[in-house]
């Protein structure tokens, strides 16, 4: 299994940036999916979560900002990012996951870097 994050970049706060999760070797919509980010210092936190009936779960940092979604045609699992503030800037990554529930993860694949500043 291969993940895959990408859409990154540099944004304004109060900017919007999408991020794509791409996967080799599974069927992403079967799965709960998320996608966590870590920021220099800190551990890596689940932001955004979505299971294969597209329930949704988000914690309280980016709930009302942040859409997490399936593409199933392409087997992707987007996070759309708005309102972005500097304290989200990290690294971001997908992965298996749901919000307050500790899953079984696959490798961490490449991550994609969030930056916002001005």
């Amino acid at each position: 299994v291969q993940l895959q994050a990408s859409g990154g970049g540099l944004v304004q706060p109060g900017g919007s940036l999408r991020l794509s999760c791409s996967a080799s070797g599974i069927n992403l919509r079967i799965r709960k999916m998320g996608w966590y980010r870590q920021s220099p210092g800190n551990q890596r936190e689940l932001v955004a979560s979505i299971d294969s009936g597209a329930s949704t779960k988000y914690t309280d940092s980016v709930k009302g900002r942040f859409i997490i979604s399936r593409d199933n045609a392409k087997n992707t699992v987007n996070l759309k990012m708005n309102s972005l503030k500097p304290e989200d800037t990290a690294v971001y990554y997908c992965n298996t996951g749901w919000v307050g529930d500790d899953l079984q993860l696959f490798d961490w694949g490449q991550g994609t870097q969030v930056t916002v500043s001005s």
